[in-house]
């Protein structure tokens, strides 16, 4: 079956979903059952095939916090930030599901929609469940989805398993009183602000009986941590053994955001983010006690699209008053769309499965693991310009296969008109992101960052446009290992360079 044109504006094709791994990878999700895995597979925060074809919202009607994190700073009308906290339009909930309806009818591939913040939902619950109450009876084919500090969710929970909600995400960044107080300075709990260790140790209490109470429930925990070098880093693995006995499926270990200019208390106070070879070890280690996300875009409160892209520009209030839409239609046309786009997904992982099976008996390469660039506008293919990027994937490939490492964002190079090519100190930024990378494969690519990537020792490739990622990986690596470019010598004089 040929699949349908998903993407109904120009806008969407410009962005789209770059990080593979949205969840974790059909290996990790394997182990689960039947239905878990029918829950998650059109949710593009939970499983990774899915981010490539689907979208999410967010929408941003809980303007109230109860607890203060150290690394957040709430912030509105800020168009310019990507981050969690950060939106442009403060929704009530009449306005919310009216926005939901407009974005799924206009985005027909879009299948979750989410309440994230900008606070936490479940400390604005009126606003909050209200506006799950309007979308479950008006737009029933949309996946709800909810994301807490966790310390008013074991009094939510019977509310929350009323309104179709079967997602929820805890941020959890310790289980230690001790260093919880390092994160969060205070938590208001039982009309009084308490402070220190005895505010940490409520919090954490409050956390784990929530992701005890939603599991008993049968709904799909996720539990996000960020990674705060020297607080937290050393403990994120505990943290991971713990949530999974408790009945969490997936881990979300996030790198903290802490530029000055954010104005968060860790950033005016200097305290660094971790790198991204920091991050990737310490979700490697992880994963041995829990199914890891290594896409996470730690999206805006108001985020738009599908993974890696924000059409929230689109949809202001303004504009969705003047929009006039017939969402029964809209639902009939969503259903064609992800029934054709379910067909596509099979048929890739059965063909993947095949062709696994196909090469199991073929000779195990000898030869050290490398990371590649990926520049994709979604889909699972090479089909971005290196200019055109506004993050890359990265993956390893290695005796072992091909696996999806993290995604690294990087300012635009190239917007596509008459001083295309012209950005050499955005041109600089965008190599030195791609730090340890050996290869980037793109679908094109000019001369001039051709020539300066081998400079840095970055291969690029533009053999492989079209082509599924995985599938093109491989094949460089293998490429790389019968020229002799894998073997030990060889990685020494990278390593000296």
């Amino acid at each position: 079956m040929e699949l349908p044109v998903l993407n109904e504006t120009p806008a969407a094709s410009a962005g789209g979903c770059s990080s593979h791994s949205c969840g974790s990878s059909d290996d990790q999700l394997g182990h689960l059952s039947d239905e878990i895995r029918a829950k998650v597979e059109n949710h593009p925060c939970y499983s990774e095939d899915a981010h490539h074809y689907f979208a999410r919202m967010h929408v941003a009607v809980a303007p109230a916090c109860n607890i203060q994190c150290h690394y957040c700073n709430r912030k509105y009308d800020c168009s310019n930030e990507s981050r969690p906290g950060v939106v442009s339009e403060l929704l009530t909930p009449e306005q919310a599901v009216k926005k939901t309806m407009a974005v799924a009818a206009n985005i027909p591939q879009m299948t979750v929609l989410g309440i994230a913040g900008p606070g936490d939902p479940l400390a604005n619950p009126e606003r909050t469940f209200e506006t799950f109450r309007r979308l479950s009876q008006d737009a029933p084919d949309i996946k709800l989805c909810v994301s807490t500090n966790g310390l008013a969710l074991p009094e939510s929970v019977e509310e929350l398993s009323k309104h179709n909600i079967d997602h929820v995400t805890i941020t959890i960044n310790c289980v230690d009183p001790e260093i919880g107080a390092q994160i969060y300075p205070w938590i208001f709990w039982e009309n009084k602000r308490i402070k220190g260790v005895k505010g940490a140790k409520i919090l954490i209490e409050q956390q784990q009986k929530g992701l005890e109470m939603l599991t008993a429930r049968g709904i799909l925990v996720k539990v996000n941590s960020v990674m705060i070098p020297g607080v937290n880093d050393k403990h994120l693995a505990e943290v991971s053994k713990i949530v999974k006995a408790k009945g969490a499926f997936l881990h979300n270990v996030m790198p903290l955001i802490a530029e000055a200019e954010h104005g968060t208390f860790y950033g005016v106070m200097g305290q660094r983010g971790p790198t991204q070879d920091e991050l990737m070890d310490l979700q490697d280690a992880c994963s041995g006690d829990m199914n890891m996300m290594r896409h996470c875009r730690q999206c805006r409160a108001d985020a738009v699209g599908l993974l890696g892209e924000d059409r929230g520009d689109e949809f202001t209030m303004d504009k969705i008053e003047a929009m006039e839409i017939d969402y029964q239609s809209a639902m009939e046309k969503r259903k064609v769309i992800h029934e054709a786009i379910a067909e596509e997904m099979h048929s890739k992982r059965a063909a993947k499965v095949e062709k696994a099976a196909s090469h199991a008996d073929e000779p195990k390469l000898n030869t050290r693991p490398v990371l590649m660039a990926i520049a994709t506008s979604g889909q699972g293919v090479i089909n971005q310009h290196f200019g055109h990027a506004k993050e890359f994937l990265i993956y390893e490939a290695s005796p072992d296969g091909v696996r999806f490492m993290s995604h690294r964002k990087t300012d635009l190079y190239c917007s596509g008109d008459d001083t295309c090519g012209d950005g050499e100190s955005v041109l600089q930024r965008t190599i030195r992101a791609l730090e340890g990378c050996e290869v980037v494969l793109c679908s094109k690519i000019g001369y001039e960052p051709w020539d300066m990537l081998e400079q840095a020792g970055i291969q690029p490739n533009g053999e492989h446009a079209m082509e599924p990622i995985e599938d093109a990986v491989m094949a460089v690596y293998k490429e790389m290992a019968a020229a002799g470019k894998l073997d030990e010598s060889n990685a020494e004089q990278r390593a000296t360079a």
